[in-house]
């Protein structure tokens, strides 16, 4: 079994600034990929931005230059600066990650509950 849990959502005011962590744990032999998707009311969930080994980051357009993605693999966590909030960043947010349990095992994906990220005045 793998957890991945995200803390770090909440209320912000436009232009403001918050940072997402999603730490993955139970049995894990190793991690491919890491990331963030969201998903607003009414809307499909998005990727907003992913993190594999080199690392390689890959960001969605709407993102790009406001948000940065991180990772510390010997935590098993992922983070999400999130600068210059816009009111269509309010979403839930959910972190991702790409996980092989044992050695035997073939990579499968793992998801958190969510954490609401609300931008408003």
């Amino acid at each position: 079994q793998v957890q991945l849990l995200e803390s770090g959502g909440g209320l912000v005011q436009p232009g403001g600034s918050l940072r997402l962590s999603c730490a993955a744990s139970g049995s894990i032999f190793e991690i491919n990929a890491m990331g963030w998707y969201r998903q607003a009311p009414g809307t499909q969930r998005e990727m907003v931005a992913t993190i594999i080994s080199g690392p390689i980051t890959n960001y969605a357009a709407s993102v790009k230059g406001r948000f940065t993605i991180s990772r510390d693999n010997a935590k098993n966590t992922v983070y999400l600066q999130m600068d210059g909030l816009k009111a269509e960043d309010t979403a839930v947010y959910y972190c991702y990650a790409r996980i092989r349990p044992r050695r035997s095992s073939p990579f499968s994906d793992a998801w958190g509950q969510g954490t609401l990220v609300t931008v408003s005045s």
